[in-house]
């Protein structure tokens, strides 16, 4: 069980997984506001502002860098996991949002101008971000990480 108290102590883990909590949570209130409506829905959701993916990362890669410091193999590590990851966010993942919604149109238009009904697929359209969602992730995540560095593990 050691391992256990380990894991659930882990500085490195509690930043990463609080600084995604927080996003997903300001997600779901930015949404509902915008929208007017409140889902549940958007807590682990995809997409959106600020940008869950690049709060945990950012967070992570900063946090590495103020315990363990720019020379260590460990902030190496993360700060290449967040650039990999906060520059697909704002590539591939958002032309693949993109194509999603020409594709869901496409289909739409299909079976009105046949009236045959596909087989029910509507392609999730938010799975990338924009690079405003990305940096509102990235600062999220460094801001956490100062908290979590100065405030909660000093």
């Amino acid at each position: 069980m050691d391992w256990l108290k380990s894991l659930l102590t882990n500085p490195f883990l509690i930043t990463g997984m609080s600084s995604w909590l927080v996003a997903q949570v300001l997600k779901m209130i930015i949404n509902a506001i915008i929208n007017k409506s409140f889902s549940l829905g958007w807590l682990f959701s995809d997409g959106g502002m600020p940008s869950g993916h690049s709060a945990t990362v950012s967070s992570l890669a900063v946090f590495t860098l103020l315990q363990r410091g720019p020379s260590s193999f460990e902030f190496a590590i993360a700060m290449i996991l967040a650039i990999i990851v906060c520059h697909d966010a704002t590539g591939v993942r958002q032309e693949t949002g993109k194509q999603a919604v020409l594709l869901n149109e496409i289909i739409e238009s299909f079976e009105v101008l046949t009236s045959k009904k596909l087989p029910e697929v509507k392609l999730k359209e938010y799975v990338g971000h924009t690079p405003v969602q990305v940096f509102a992730g990235v600062s999220l995540g460094v801001a956490m990480a100062l908290c979590m560095h100065f405030l909660v593990f000093a």
